[in-house]
Parts: C-alpha cells; structure tokens; sequence
C-alpha cells in the first residue's frame, strides 16, 4: 500500500507544499507519482495488478526515481526556486529502496518450477 500511497504524495506534493505551476518543478513530481503507480499495478507483489515486474526491478525503479528526483533541481534548472521537496523526497524514496529487504520463497523460485526444488 505504502506504493500508491507514495505515487499519490508525489503527485499531489507541489499543491502541498505550495510550488505546483507549469515548470518542470511541478512536472517531476507528478510524472514520478504516475510512473510509482504504474509500475507498482505491474509489480509482482500482493497489490500488484498485472504481475509481471519483478519485485527487485520495482525496488530499482524506486532507487532510480528518488535519485533523479533528488538531482531535478540542478538537472533542470530550478533550484534557484524551489529544491528542498526534491531533494528530501527523493533521499527517502533513495532509503525505502535501499532498506527494503526481499526475499524469495521455494514456489516462487524459477527452479521450484522445473523439479529441481527441494531435491526434487
């Protein structure tokens, strides 16, 4: 849940932190709040729609947002503005990535589904 909740926060920052307008300051963010939800409706986990990315991939799609979300100010030019939200939005969606721990369990290993599993 914590996926769409983050997507949804991402959109919706710019309005709650009073720096929405037409640049590329409000841009990012909502771009990256969509991209969060597609991806997560896509994602092999339970709240995933359309099972098919891998949760790991998912977990570097995150490091990947938050680091460029992190960077947008000085990649595109508005840091004289607006560069706090970016940033610490981005050094925590960073963190989520990093800390999130995954594991597999023997059903969803690829080899539980050749025989190979469990010495089989």
């Amino acid at each position: 849940m914590l996926d769409y909740g983050v997507g949804a926060l991402l959109i919706a920052a710019p309005w709650l932190f009073g720096f929405a307008n037409e640049g590329p300051e409000t841009r990012i963010f909502v771009a990256l709040g969509i991209a969060a939800f597609v991806y997560s409706l896509f994602t092999r986990y339970e709240l995933g729609l359309v099972k098919v990315l891998p949760f790991r991939a998912h977990l570097i799609l995150d490091l990947l947002s938050g680091l460029l979300l992190a960077a947008s100010p000085w990649l595109f030019d508005f840091a004289e503005r607006v560069y706090w939200p970016h940033v610490i939005f981005g050094l925590v969606e960073i963190g989520a990535a990093l800390m999130t721990h995954t594991h597999t369990t023997v059903a969803d290993h690829p080899a539980a589904h050749s025989g190979r599993a469990a010495g089989i």
